[in-house]
């Protein structure tokens, strides 16, 4: 065996090799990715969470998409696009030639057209859509990004031309349609299934016109793609991807060590010192636009009262978090959004560590101590919280000393996070990493739209004068405009205290030296296409 076909195998783990995934092709290139869960299935319009999307990002398109490593707009599936002078009509001229995948029992008899776009938008906005009630029929993003009370029509102009009218203009739509829940997904394919009965199907194995075709999942351990030869952007330089699913962060890093796999996210920040000193390895890192927060279920008494919320604020010492659990890898977040984002409010003074003041509230709102609390902690590691679980047990004890008992409560991440959008929890850990670089894409989080069941307004606040502003801003093109609207939400976010805001975390990323052009995502997603070995 030559020298350089015997290294391309030996990155592969082994367990790979023993499923049979590189059967017949022991001289393709394989990246393999350490991956930190599994996904909850494969259609970006019904998930919400980083762990999902990353699985599907390769695999489909939106009209409009981010330039590689930027927070740039650029074409996507549309080549061009007119706005209305209104701003309430998009007319979208799409791209001729567009192949869609193949997977084992469907081969596409046509290119990429109109009808897909919107078979894939009303699916999400239509209740008698056939696909409508299928996996579930939950659309949390679409409706939270208010597409499903704000569309107006999606009409099919031509095969190539599609016009999206809007109740009323929004500055951030052309970025909004970049996010993954915007995929466009075969009308084609979902008609096919549907006369088989078989629809269930188009959830769990995705069809996109993305740079990798969808070969395999095996659950919990392992994902395939393939590159697709005929994509028409940035196309993939390795011929196979692999999603090696990892949880835990130190597993993670022996792979990593091993050359079982070729990059990992979310690295334990105790482990950063080792692996930059690791000549096999590289570490890169980039302010997070995100934020860590603890959210109050304003909808369960005594949380309903903001002085309650405010004396379970001032109870938590988070400058010993900072310290004790990022490690130097996070900065402390008194404002909703990250400081690099426009509009940050930096006059806002943070809420202080003060026990005793919270004792005097807690004690000035007539409750009947112990108060008695749950927390809910995430069972992941994210870019904004490295370890949630050890942050809980810092708030339980902190929150003990002031006469609050709080239980830890935790799930499987798809479960936390089903159970959390429904309001079950008194108070539960969550974050959120920006999918679009607007500010909107953060204070949507804290909107009335989303403070219903299901929705991802996790303190299930609705406040009328920061609701208004925020639908203010997003009819605004003039920057400067919706920056002061902006600075003012989040005037209102500090007052009423609808969650404690932890850490903006600073993202790590470590891959093998032989791993090339990757560029880090300001969202914090992963992006393979471009991506190459040595």
């Amino acid at each position: 065996m030559k020298k350089t076909r015997f290294l391309r195998l030996a990155a592969v783990p082994a367990t790979l090799l023993s499923l049979g995934l590189l059967s017949g092709a022991a001289q393709a290139k394989t990246l393999v990715y350490c991956s930190e869960g599994s996904p909850e299935n494969f259609t970006p319009a019904l998930n919400t969470t980083g762990t999902s999307f990353d699985t599907i990002r390769g695999v489909f398109d939106k009209l409009t998409a981010f330039k590689r490593g930027s927070t740039e707009v650029v074409p996507g599936l549309a080549e061009s696009w007119t706005i209305s002078p209104d701003g309430k009509t998009y007319t979208f001229k799409l791209r001729a030639g567009v192949k869609f995948h193949s997977v084992p029992g469907f081969k596409a008899t046509r290119d990429f057209n109109a009808d897909d776009v919107v078979w894939s938008f009303e699916r999400q906005w239509k209740a008698d859509h056939p696909y409508a009630k299928v996996s579930g029929g939950k659309f949390d993003y679409f409706a939270d990004m208010g597409l499903k009370d704000d569309l107006v029509a999606v009409e099919k102009v031509d095969p190539l031309t599609v016009k999206l009218v809007f109740k009323r203009p929004n500055a951030t739509m052309l970025a909004n349609l970049a996010m993954e829940f915007a995929s466009i997904q075969s009308a084609e394919y979902a008609d096919a299934l549907a006369k088989q009965n078989k629809k269930e199907q188009f959830d769990q194995v995705p069809v996109g016109t993305g740079p990798f075709n969808f070969v395999m999942y095996q659950k919990d351990a392992v994902i395939r793609y393939k590159a697709n030869k005929d994509y028409f952007g940035e196309k993939a330089l390795v011929d196979d991807l692999v999603f090696a699913i990892t949880p835990d962060p130190t597993a993670r890093y022996s792979k990593l060590k091993a050359g079982e796999c070729h990059f990992a996210a979310y690295p334990r920040p105790a482990d950063l010192p080792e692996m930059q000193k690791d000549p096999a390895l590289k570490v890169i890192s980039a302010p997070g636009m995100n934020i860590a927060y603890w959210a109050f279920n304003t909808q369960k008494p005594p949380l309903d009262k903001k002085d309650v919320r405010l004396a379970l604020s001032m109870a938590v010492d988070k400058a010993a978090i900072l310290k004790d659990v990022y490690l130097g890898a996070g900065l402390p977040a008194k404002n909703f959004i990250p400081p690099t984002l426009m509009g940050y409010n930096d006059a806002i003074k943070d809420v202080p560590f003060d026990p005793a003041k919270a004792k005097e509230l807690l004690a000035k709102s007539g409750l009947k101590l112990p108060l008695e609390i749950d927390l809910w902690y995430m069972p992941v590691q994210r870019p904004y919280n490295p370890n949630a679980k050890r942050i809980a047990e810092m708030m339980q004890s902190d929150l003990a000393k002031v006469g609050v008992n709080a239980k830890l409560v935790s799930y499987e991440w798809g479960e936390y996070r089903k159970r959390l959008q429904q309001g079950e929890h008194m108070t539960g850990m969550m974050g959120w990493t920006g999918d679009n670089g607007d500010p909107d894409n953060f204070f949507f989080l804290h909107g009335c739209d989303a403070a219903r069941a299901g929705g991802q307004n996790l303190a299930k606040w609705c406040h009328k004068g920061f609701d208004d502003k925020l639908e203010q801003a997003r009819a605004l093109t003039d920057n400067k405009a919706r920056a002061k609207l902006y600075s003012e939400m989040q005037q209102i976010e500090h007052d009423e205290v609808p969650d404690f805001k932890i850490a903006h975390g600073v993202v790590f990323e470590v891959m093998r030296k032989e791993v090339t052009g990757y560029k880090q995502s300001p969202f914090g997603s992963h992006l393979f296409n471009g991506v190459d070995l040595k």
